[in-house]
Order: structure tokens, then C-alpha cells, then sequence
């Protein structure tokens, strides 16, 4: 984590305050942009079926995309038929195209590639994330929702429901906008969003639809061979290292912890490009996020049999499938 990340979840100091005025800056250009929309001076643009946007108002991981296959597969076990956009952070598409199981991180990047293989739905990419949505429903026209993963501030794209996420742990650090601190937009926000969700522990905000999230951890599986599973009891005395580059590697290390596990930390900046030289010696615990861009490095040779990846699953309470259902079948409008 930098320095200015650091101040963001700290009291405050000499650099926030000299930070401050940026900040001002960056949030009347934010406000200015979101009026250009609101007053349609700037293009939105609307799909032709109901558009769901998971995103968050911190810079750095919240859980989005956990969540979003978590919606997805909930959805269509209640008959919708979703997929999947997103900017694909990363990758180098300037123009839509599809998220394959078996495609290049550093072409699609990091988070697209994971939903393609665990939501088990269509996934596109483009920073035009409306143009995704367009070519997603023209590959795939049985689709007849579209999940946008990290799509709040994307305002181009027209959405029926808005869902933010919220750090359970950290909230809203200093409370200050980008970059004196880790706000995107003002907490004020979430008053006009369709549903909060807290990812862990924590206060729950003032709205009058907010559910908490849990990612509960799964058996470990090794990188080379999905197959071959382990519990972490299988690791105990054994020497480990954990390696992560997601958006709070302190969550990673922490669900290490309540599993008993001791382990060196050794943290990465979120979507990180790993390098063979990044990982250590010995027996390795990694994010799915970040096992996706190792599978793919062509000089991993024979270190992918020490690599074990720890896959969570979200969970949600009260049931926030039944309550999305409810909201898609009475065409619900963000306010």
C-alpha cells in the first residue's frame, strides 16, 4: 500500500491536508459530470433489458466481483437468464469482446477472467461498458439481464438498479474524496443507490435497504490441478507464504488467520502483473483473482505444484436474490 493509500485510513496529516485541495477539484469535476448526464447534456445510454450496477464509492477492493457471480448464479437460479460487463481493468480491449474460461488476463484482465469462469454466464468487455452491453445481447440474445461489475460512476450506461459495496472493516477510511482519500464520490451517495451491502463486519449505513455479505473460504486447490484439494489443517507446520495483489490484501490475510494458518505476508498493489521473481520460495496461498494471472505466466514451469489457491463463495442476508427478483419484475428505477 502507498503512502497516500495509508493516509486515507489513518488520522489525519501533513498530506491529506495537502492533498485537500485537490479533492475539491476532483469532486466538483465528479458532480459536474454527473449533473451533464442527469440533465441528459451527456449521452446515456439504455440497453434493451434491465441493467443491475455493482460498484462501490472507495478506490481499492470492496468484494464486487465476488458478489456479481454471486448475483448472477442466484439469478439464474430464479429463471433469468444475465451476463456479465465490465471495463475489464487491465486489459488492453478498446472495442467489446468476449471473456473466454480459457482467455489472457492481459488481454481481458484480471476480474472478467474469474467471472467467466466461476458465473457460469456470457461475459464482454470495453471501457464503453453500454458498447459491451450492446455486443453481449447481439452474441447472446436469450439474455434478459446485464450485470455491469464496478459501473457506479459509469453513467453512460443506463442501469434500473444501483448496488454499492461497502467495506465492512475499513468504511469509508477519512471520509474524504480522491486523492486526500479513497472516495470516489461522497458518501451522500448512497442515498440515492437501490441497496447497500457490507461486506463483513461493521456498522451497517442509514438506507433503507442494506444487506451484509460474508465470503466464506472453500477448500484450497492447486494451481495446476484443480482437482487436488486440501483443507488448511493439510498446511499445518508447514512453511507458507501468501501472495496477494487484490484491492485489500489484508482481507486475504486475514481469512489465513481465522483458518489457523500462519504464513509470510508479502502483498502486491491490486492487479498486480506477476512475474516468476515475485513468488518466493516454498509452499504458496493465493486469491483467485490473482491465481488467474499466474496460471498464465509462461515461466511458471513447476512452481504451479506449490501454488494453492483459496476460492470464496459470498453470502447474503437477508436474502437479496428474492429482493433483486422482486425489483427486476416491478421495473425498478434508480432514484
Amino acid at each position: 500500500m502507498s503512502r497516500i493509500e495509508q493516509s486515507w485510513y489513518a488520522p489525519s496529516s501533513a498530506l491529506t491536508l495537502l492533498l485537500t485541495p485537490l479533492a475539491w477539484l476532483f469532486g466538483w469535476l465528479a458532480a459536474l459530470r454527473r449533473l451533464l448526464f442527469r440533465y441528459g447534456i451527456s449521452r446515456t445510454e439504455t440497453l434493451p433489458v434491465p441493467v443491475i450496477v455493482i460498484g462501490n464509492l472507495t478506490a481499492g477492493g470492496t468484494g464486487k466481483t465476488p458478489l456479481t457471480a454471486w448475483i448472477a448464479q442466484a439469478l439464474a437460479q430464479h429463471d433469468w437468464r444475465p451476463g456479465i460487463v465490465s471495463r475489464g481493468y487491465g486489459g488492453q480491449a478498446g472495442t467489446p469482446i468476449p471473456v473466454h474460461p480459457d482467455g489472457d488476463p492481459a488481454i481481458t484482465g484480471d476480474e472478467p477472467l474469474l467471472l467467466a469462469r466461476t458465473a457460469g454466464v456470457p461475459v464482454f468487455i470495453c471501457r464503453d461498458r453500454a458498447a459491451a452491453g450492446h455486443a453481449l445481447l447481439a452474441a447472446h440474445p436469450d439474455v434478459n439481464v446485464i450485470l455491469c461489475d464496478d459501473g457506479l460512476q459509469h453513467y453512460r450506461l443506463g442501469r434500473e438498479i444501483e448496488l454499492c459495496v461497502v467495506d465492512g472493516a475499513r468504511g469509508f477510511g477519512n471520509c474524504k474524496l480522491l486523492p486526500a482519500g479513497p472516495l470516489r464520490e461522497p458518501v451522500s451517495r448512497l442515498q440515492s443507490v437501490n441497496a447497500v451491502i457490507v461486506n463483513g463486519t461493521g456498522d451497517l449505513p442509514d438506507h433503507p435497504a442494506v444487506f451484509r455479505m460474508a465470503l466464506a473460504p472453500s477448500r484450497f486447490y492447486r494451481l495446476g490441478a484443480p482437482e487436488q484439494t486440501r483443507n488448511a489443517a493439510d498446511f499445518a507446520n508447514a512453511p507458507l507464504s501468501a501472495v496477494c495483489g487484490i484491492g485489500n490484501p489484508q482481507r486475504f490475510f486475514n481469512t489465513l488467520s481465522e483458518l489457523g494458518l500462519t504464513f509470510a505476508a508479502h502483498p502486491f498493489p491490486d492487479h498486480h502483473a506477476f512475474s516468476a521473481t515475485d513468488l518466493p520460495a516454498g509452499t504458496l496461498l493465493v486469491t483467485e483473482k490473482d491465481a488467474v494471472k499466474l496460471a498464465a505466466l509462461p515461466d511458471l514451469a513447476a512452481a504451479d505444484a506449490r501454488i494453492w489457491v483459496l476460492p470464496v463463495t459470498a453470502t447474503l442476508q437477508p436474502d437479496l436474490a428474492a429482493w433483486l427478483v422482486e425489483k427486476l419484475k416491478n421495473g425498478c428505477k434508480i432514484a
